[in-house]
């Protein structure tokens, strides 16, 4: 996966690299890694890992198996391993990815979801506020009874 401080000229899976003069509209479909630097606009799908540079403006659905976000986005992402968002993003979309890291600084506006495998229902479930009472009466109870001791 990409990081912030890779030299992207030495990575040998780079399949597709939209350069910071560029502009590309319509639909974009790839299976190698793909670095964006300039302007996607339309939809973005790729079968490996995504890169949006700072300076990146990106208005698409975004589809990949692993990003690495420090630009702009507007649209929802969808990522099906990790998704790491820098400080310098901007995501304007709801996301979904199964591993998130967000850096202080980054600014979303979306609904953020992360997928959970076995997790049951039950292992979700609160204790309603009377448990709570009782629980916290017991609880003051006991203090109550060891500060007399």
């Amino acid at each position: 996966m990409f990081n912030k401080n890779q030299d992207i000229s030495t990575s040998k899976n780079i399949e597709t690299i939209i350069g910071p003069s560029v502009k590309v509209e319509g639909d974009f479909r790839g299976e190698g890694d793909l670095i964006i630097e300039g302007i996607l606009i339309g939809n973005l799908q790729t079968k490996n890992n995504l890169k949006i540079g700072q300076n990146a403006i990106v208005e698409a659905e975004i589809r990949a198996n692993n990003a690495f976000i420090s630009g702009k986005i507007k649209g929802n992402v969808t990522v099906k391993g990790k998704l790491e968002i820098t400080s310098t993003a901007i995501i304007l979309g709801d996301i979904k990815a199964q591993i998130i890291s967000i850096e202080s600084g980054a600014l979303l506006k979306g609904k953020l979801e992360m997928p959970v495998g076995n997790l049951k229902s039950e292992d979700l479930k609160t204790k309603d506020s009377d448990t709570l009472a009782e629980e916290e009466l017991e609880e003051s109870e006991l203090e109550e009874a060891e500060e007399n001791k």
